[in-house]
């Protein structure tokens, strides 16, 4: 490996913003003529993911050939952290909008919509008939909404799905430890059981998905519940996907040799990621599912 530059390093002008904005905005395209019943929906969406695939498989090669170059620097390290603190942040900030909404709806809409409070004279005139009981298992049909026979249970599927997560926060430690310890073997095994325990999750999250669609009636047209229950649990499922990607593509750069114990920034990232994940399961598996 070079020696590693001793001023800030500055990338040149790169074409792989650019790729990233058409490959989200064909995926974008093609998901809303999908949903909206057009033939030619799932063939935008799956080239958009594809292309999405190619700018995944392109830029990080692009940033792992100039790590291994050895162009960054400590200051370069640094910037990389900071950036990833941020970027942690922001997915914070996002999940608390989509809990907010939960906890909202929960604690103020549906009492007020019940007769409590200032809400006495809208139940009376708009809404008579409301049982402002969580959940809504019976949403205005009148508005389009359509009733379903009952929610998941924290003691299926998600409880299984917490352990899951729970285990997987415990092997990319485990492989952490093994990279601090120049031990490459208990790195990789560490790695391919978080990428297989990963990927457990998001096969058992769409079993659960297709269990409340096709025999509860659960979608999200199912009112304000199946409205927070699908935007919580599915964006949540969305970055445990990226995240077993992420895992994956370290896994294949460990196999290759690359990190050493004292430069890993890359496998720290993805793992303050993955817990982040975790953390954030923790709450929903609480909020959404048992509470």
């Amino acid at each position: 490996m070079a020696a590693a530059h001793t001023d800030y390093y500055i990338p040149g002008p790169s074409h792989w913003p650019v790729v990233t904005s058409i490959a989200i905005f064909t995926m974008f395209v093609g998901g809303a003529t999908t949903l909206n019943g057009a033939g030619i929906g799932p063939m935008i969406l799956g080239a958009g993911f594809l292309l999405f695939l190619y700018v995944l498989f392109g830029w990080f090669g692009t940033v792992i050939g100039e790590s291994e170059s050895g162009i960054y620097n400590d200051h370069v390290d640094v910037s990389f952290r900071m950036g990833m603190m941020w970027f942690i942040f922001s997915e914070v900030m996002f999940f608390a909008a989509f809990f907010g909404a939960l906890y909202y709806s929960r604690i103020y809409s549906v009492p007020w919509l019940g007769g409590e409070g200032s809400g006495a004279a809208t139940n009376q005139f708009l809404w008579p008939d409301f049982v402002a009981s969580w959940p809504l298992l019976q949403p205005p049909s009148d508005y389009g909404f359509s009733s379903f026979k009952e929610t998941i249970g924290a003691w299926g599927v998600p409880f299984w799905n917490t352990l899951i997560l729970l285990t997987s926060g415990g092997t990319v430690t485990w492989a952490h430890w093994g990279l601090q310890k120049g031990n490459r073997q208990q790195l990789v095994l560490g790695l391919v059981l978080t990428v297989l325990l990963g990927a457990t999750f998001v096969t058992m999250q769409a079993m659960e998905y297709g269990h409340a669609y096709h025999e509860l009636g659960l979608t999200l047209n199912s009112g304000i519940y199946g409205a927070t229950f699908f935007l919580l649990t599915g964006f949540h499922g969305f970055h445990v996907t990226m995240g077993t990607v992420m895992l994956f593509v370290i896994l294949m750069r460990s196999i290759k040799g690359h990190f050493t114990p004292k430069h890993h920034f890359a496998f720290e990232a993805v793992a303050w990621y993955w817990h982040f994940v975790d953390v954030v399961w923790i709450g929903l598996f609480i909020f959404v599912y048992w509470l």
